[in-house]
Order: C-alpha cells, then structure tokens, then sequence
C-alpha cells in the first residue's frame, strides 16, 4: 500500500506541476528573500523536503493537511503555484472553505471522496470520487471535502494556482471571530442563545487546504 501512495503522489506532483499561474508576473527568473544573498544560492533553496514524512506513512488518525506554501517554501514567491496533501481519517472533514487568491485542483490518490462546492448563484456541485479523479474548485467560492467511508481513509494532492492561494473558514469567520451575536441572530432569523450555542459548537479549527 505505501509503494502504491509513493508513486501515486510522484504523479500527482508532476501533474500538478502544468497547473496554470494565477499570481502577477515576475520580472526576474525567481523571487529571492530580502535576507538571502543571491551570490549563495544552490539547489537547497529550491527544494522542499517536507513532504518526505508521507512517503511510508501511517494512516492518519486525525484530518491533517501537509503544504508547500510560499510560507513554507519560499522558493515558490511568483511561481503561481503551491501543493498540499490532504489525509482523511474514516468519516472526517475538511469544512466549507475557501481560498480567496487561487483555484484548488485536487488528485484523488487514496479512497473515496464527497467533493463538492457552491457557486455564486447558490447552486451545488457536488460529487463522489473513486481513486484516480481530478477535481477543480474555482478560485473563491465556498467547497468541502468529505470522507464518507467509516472504515477506509482517503488521501489527496491539491495543487493551487497560487503561491499563497489564502484560506478563509466559514465557520470560523462566522461564529468565530467577535461578530456581535445580535447581529448573527439577526441574520439567521433566530435568538441570541441559539447563537451562542452554535459559537460553543461550530467554531473548530480553520481547514488546512
């Protein structure tokens, strides 16, 4: 099974890498930090060793999100790109999101998946992945990700098509984040205490990707 995840990751990766740019153009071949002197460059700063923790791994026990961000990786300022490897525990989550600055393209490499996003018009997408598929979220609008198996995880790449694509979490942005609880109570057509409850409830932490 490890073998299997190994090489199925080594495609998702080369895949990933056609993904197209959604960041501004760059006048040089590649951003380099303020603090990093140019004239000592080597391969080292364009490569990203973090994911090697993946590679014969043990199936995960909670949701977990592994990325190669521009935070993590500051090789990739102006490369309009950034991955990230999604596992799944049996029957969890990943909560409507959303990634303001970029698209998500998401490879399918371990299990099953219910995927699904909304557009602006409030119509659902959604749709169940088998091992193998390919599944795009557009750029700023709300998606999720589910592990409906309550036996089997699920593991996927999502390459983004931004360097830092951002991440905004419906729950945590609603109840999370002081908006007066009148107001939400007001919006939701219900009280102040239901408000308060679903705060104490609804407020996990932010998705990773």
């Amino acid at each position: 099974m490890a073998t299997k995840l190994a090489v199925a990751l080594v495609l998702a990766l080369s895949l990933f890498g056609l993904t197209s740019a959604g960041d501004p153009d760059i006048l040089t071949d590649f951003v380099v930090p303020p603090n990093v002197n140019n004239s000592n460059l080597n391969g080292s700063f364009f490569t990203y060793t973090g994911m090697r923790s993946l590679v014969g791994g043990n199936p995960p026990t909670t949701f977990t999100v592994t990325k190669a961000s521009l935070n993590e990786f500051p090789a990739l300022d102006g490369q309009s790109v950034s991955y990230a490897v999604l596992e799944f525990p049996a029957g969890s989550v990943n909560p409507p999101h959303t990634h303001p600055r970029g698209s998500e393209l998401l490879f399918l490499i371990y299990g099953s998946l219910q995927v699904g996003f909304v557009d602006t018009t409030n119509k659902l997408f959604n749709q169940t992945l088998q091992t193998g598929d390919i599944f795009i979220f557009p750029k700023g609008l709300v998606h999720f990700q589910y592990n409906a198996n309550q036996t089997d995880f699920a593991v996927a790449v999502s390459a983004f098509g931004s360097a830092s694509a951002g991440l905004v979490s419906i729950p945590v942005t609603v109840f999370g984040t002081g908006i007066d609880d009148g107001i939400l109570a007001e919006s939701f057509k219900t009280n102040v205490t239901t408000i308060e409850a679903l705060k104490a409830v609804l407020t996990p932490p932010p998705p990773k990707a």
